[in-house]
């Protein structure tokens, strides 16, 4: 990780090192009858909280000797608060966890190991398939279960397309169909589609060249031709000087205005995000939308399913067998799922996901059906992000930003990336 650790890291390791630690890592055993206490901890916003809320009264009531204290904020106070509870081995017993946290925190002993309780050991993962559980291993340890999987995608409206006289993506459109799209609505005053955020989309092309954005060891890029950088981000820059996708003004200023995205007003083909904002984008354009894939070939090799978030369980937790009894509640109940309609993503458990179906809005009846397609042309997500990944997403943008204003050559920028990229991630940048 180089020289460049964060205060929060120095604090906890410090911290475990010395031994400081606010409560037993042990567990005592106990009876079914004896009364426990657990807490739990996420962030989120008002459905996500009151949908929460209400699994925890549901088990609550199916097990009268739980009580569940619980806590929940926004994304950045949330880590903010989780800080000094880490530092000081007092963590919630039950915490979400963000895919980009774990492993900080597991790197430094303060999560359980999940691999015992599957099974008999209180979590059920017979109709989780090793695909949705994949995601929360390290090492061979599994310290967070998916609460729900995402995947990229495409939205469009249908009837703009129609209007453009351009006939929708199909599930095997590829680039070069992107490009003959923009071909056909240069000078007609119709956008391509919208911003292409380039941290996500850029690692999906390199999965689709067999390569990654970082290496396996999370200390260089993970490609060695700099072609590839040039090759996706030539093509923005290009999309972006004919006026196809949104001008900087737009996507730096008006981006999440609805009244002033044209994507909104029907004035781009094309939208991309991670399938859980599909719900929410169909909200905001007020009409239905449809779902695709991303842009191939190679699909199956590009994509891949992300756990939107985890539950991970606290190592200093005295009470892990429970704890354990409630993640199982909270993946794999019906009834809980009822309540929590997706909002997480689309449920792990297959069977939850079957049942649900009859309950859903029509949009998402097409995001799981959109899941379950990808599910079956995908490959495994890449391993976690290094720890300094902000920092380099930061330059990343940065780039983007130059390349879209032409300001820069995309030779030039793959060269600046790499130079400061493989800095950072080495301790050698600031």
């Amino acid at each position: 990780m180089g020289r460049h650790i964060s205060r929060f890291m120095i604090i906890v390791l410090l911290t475990v090192l010395t031994g400081c630690t606010g409560q037993p890592a042990g567990e005592r055993g106990h009876t079914e009858d004896e009364n426990i206490t657990l807490r739990i901890a996420w962030w989120g916003g008002g459905f996500r909280n009151e949908a929460t809320i209400g699994v925890i009264k549901m088990y609550e009531q199916q097990h009268p000797n739980v009580h569940i204290e619980f806590e929940y904020s926004g994304f950045n106070e949330y880590w903010k608060k989780l800080a000094p509870s880490a530092a000081g081995n007092v963590l919630p017993d039950i915490l979400q966890m963000d895919v980009s946290y774990l492993t900080q925190y597991s790197s430094l002993d303060l999560l359980e190991d999940l691999s015992p309780y599957l099974h008999q050991g209180g979590i059920d993962p017979t109709f989780i398939s090793e695909s949705n559980l994949s995601g929360g291993r390290l090492d061979g340890k599994l310290y967070g279960i998916s609460l729900g999987v995402n995947a990229l995608s495409t939205f469009y409206d249908p009837e703009v397309f129609k209007a453009n006289g351009i006939a929708p993506p199909a599930e095997s459109w590829t680039w070069a169909d992107l490009d003959t799209m923009g071909e056909a609505l240069k000078g007609k005053g119709t956008y391509l589609g919208t911003y292409l955020t380039p941290e996500q989309f850029f690692s999906y092309y390199l999965r689709q060249q067999g390569a990654s954005l970082f290496s396996t060891d999370g200390e260089g890029l993970g490609y060695e031709e700099d072609r590839l950088f040039t090759d996706y981000f030539g093509r923005m820059q290009r999309l972006a000087r004919d006026k196809l996708i949104f001008a900087p003004d737009i996507w730096m200023f008006n981006i999440k205005n609805p009244a002033e995205d044209p994507f909104y007003k029907g004035e781009a083909l094309l939208g991309w995000g991670y399938s859980n904002q599909f719900i929410s984008t169909v909200e905001r354009y007020g009409k239905p939308l449809a779902i695709a894939p991303m842009p191939g070939p190679d699909q199956a090799r590009g994509m891949f399913l992300k756990p939107s978030m985890f539950f991970s369980m606290a190592k200093s937790s005295r009470h892990k067998e429970e704890a354990a009894k409630f993640l199982d509640f909270f993946v794999n109940d019906v009834e809980a799922n009822k309540l929590l309609k997706g909002e997480r993503g689309v449920p792990v458990s297959s069977k939850v996901k079957e049942e649900l179906k009859p309950f859903l809005e029509p949009e998402m009846v097409q995001v799981v059906e959109y899941i379950d397609w990808v599910e079956q042309n995908s490959s495994p997500m890449d391993p976690p992000e290094p720890v300094l990944t902000s920092k380099v997403v930061s330059e990343l943008r940065s780039l983007y930003d130059l390349l879209l204003f032409g300001q820069i050559t995309p030779e030039a920028a793959a060269a600046e990336f790499r130079l400061k990229a493989e800095g950072i991630l080495k301790g050698n940048y600031k």
